[in-house]
C-alpha cells in the first residue's frame, strides 16, 4: 500500500460526466501522474441519437475527451463490451427473467468499472483506480475502510458494496468530502468543459428509458417474464390479467388496473406461476429479511450484531439485528417494520459510516400477510 503523500500513477474512470471529471482534475492537481480512461460497454451501430444520451454513449467519451487535453493527461477508450455483456447485461435480463429488480449499477462497479479497468491500468503501470463517485475510504488504519460520501445526499457507496475487499487499497474517490454544488463550482473554476452537463439519468445500456424493450430482444417471446399472467389478491382471487410479471416490481402502484375499493400495491411476483400479488400498502411491511450473493469488505458479523442496513439507493438505512450468518446468506431482522423489500436489489449493511459489506436480497420474512 502507498504512503499518504506519495506521487502515483492513477487512472481515471472518466466517463464524460462532471464528477469523473473534476475527480482527475483534484489528482492532477495533487501531483499525481494521471491518466484518463473511458470504457465502451456496449455497441454503438443502433440509434446514434440514443447512444449519445447516456454516460456511457459517443457523447460521454467526447466530453472526457475534450477534459483530459485541458488537464494535458493522456485518454484511452477501453472497449470492455464483452465484460460489460456478461456482467451486467446478461445479469440484468436474467434477474428480471426470476421475477426479481436488479441494481445494474452495482453489477458495474463490482467488476467493469474497478476490478476489470484496474487490470488494464497496471498494463500501462498504474498503481491505482479513481472515479467520481461520492465516497471515502480511509487509510490511516492500516487496512483501508470505505466509508459514506459526507454529503448524505449524494453518498453513493450504496453501490459500491460489492467491490473486492483487496482491491480498496488501490482505489481513490476524490469527492468523497464534496456536495455537488461544490463540485459544479469547481469545476467551472477549472474552465472543464463538463462543469454545467446534465447528470444521466437513465440505465446506460438502455438508452430508451423503458427496460422491456431490452428484455424484449434478450428473452424469447415465450419467455415466462414476457407472457400472460394473472394478478391476485392475498387471498389468490384473480383480479386482472397482466402482459408479463417483467414490468412490475415489489412496492408498485401503477399498471396494476383499477376498480378496486382501494389502491394495490405489488407484493410478490411469483414466476413459477407467472402471478402478480397485490394488496394495501400496509401489507408490503415486513420484519426480516434474507440476503444472499454476500461481499464482506469487513469481518462478517456475528449473530447477534445490531447494524444499519439499506435497501434501496434513496431510502435511510434502518437498524437492524444479525440473527444468522450461513451459507446461503444473511438473516437480518428489522428493529421496525421495513417497506417494499425487493428481491433482487442491493442490500448494503454499515457500522456508522463504514460499509460493512452487502449482497442480493433473496426473499423477505414475517411477511404482514
Amino acid at each position: 500500500m502507498n504512503a499518504p503523500g506519495d506521487r502515483l500513477r492513477i487512472l481515471v474512470a472518466m466517463s464524460g460526466g462532471v464528477d469523473s471529471s473534476l475527480a482527475a482534475a483534484m489528482l492532477v492537481e495533487a501531483g499525481h501522474d494521471v491518466v484518463g480512461a473511458t470504457m465502451k460497454t456496449f455497441c454503438y451501430s443502433g440509434d446514434a441519437a440514443e447512444s449519445k444520451k447516456t454516460c456511457c454513449g459517443l457523447d460521454g467519451i467526447r466530453d472526457a475527451r475534450l477534459v483530459a487535453d485541458r488537464l494535458g493527461i493522456p485518454h484511452y477508450v477501453f472497449d470492455v463490451e464483452d465484460e460489460f455483456t456478461r456482467d451486467v447485461i446478461d445479469d440484468f435480463v436474467t434477474e428480471y427473467g426470476r421475477g426479481r429488480t436488479p441494481n445494474p449499477c452495482v453489477r458495474c462497479n463490482s467488476n467493469t468499472k474497478f476490478r476489470d479497468l484496474m487490470k488494464r491500468g497496471r498494463v500501462l503501470g498504474c498503481d491505482g483506480v479513481a472515479s467520481g463517485h461520492y465516497a471515502r475510504l480511509d487509510r490511516d488504519n492500516g487496512e483501508p475502510m470505505l466509508l459514506r460520501g459526507l454529503d448524505r445526499s449524494k453518498d453513493q457507496s450504496y453501490f459500491l458494496w460489492g467491490l473486492p475487499a483487496d482491491l480498496l487499497g488501490l482505489l481513490h474517490f476524490p469527492l468523497g468530502e464534496l456536495t455537488k454544488p461544490e463540485v459544479r463550482s469547481r469545476a467551472r473554476e477549472l474552465g472543464l468543459e463538463t462543469a454545467d452537463k446534465p447528470e444521466s439519468q437513465e440505465i446506460c445500456f438502455v438508452p430508451t428509458g423503458n427496460y422491456r424493450d431490452l428484455l424484449a430482444k434478450k428473452l424469447l417471446p415465450t419467455h415466462p417474464a414476457l407472457s400472460p399472467g394473472a394478478i391476485v389478491d392475498t387471498r389468490g382471487r384473480i383480479l386482472g390479467r397482466h402482459g408479463g410479471y417483467s414490468g412490475f416490481t415489489v412496492g408498485q402502484r401503477k399498471g396494476i388496473g383499477g376498480g378496486h375499493a382501494e389502491r394495490y400495491h405489488v407484493l410478490e411476483i411469483r414466476p413459477e406461476t407467472r402471478e402478480v400479488v397485490v394488496g394495501p400498502r400496509e401489507l408490503l411491511e415486513v420484519g426480516g429479511v434474507v440476503v444472499g450473493e454476500l461481499n464482506w469488505l469487513t469481518a462478517p458479523p456475528e449473530p447477534g450484531r445490531r447494524l444499519q442496513v439499506q435497501i434501496r439507493y434513496r431510502s435511510p438505512a434502518l437498524a437492524c439485528t444479525v440473527v444468522a450468518v450461513g451459507g446461503d446468506g444473511v438473516e437480518l431482522r428489522f428493529e421496525e417494520p421495513a417497506r417494499a423489500v425487493t428481491p433482487g436489489q442491493s442490500s448494503v449493511f454499515f457500522d456508522g459510516d463504514r460499509v460493512v459489506g452487502g449482497g442480493r436480497i433473496d426473499r423477505v420474512t414475517a411477511t404482514a400477510y
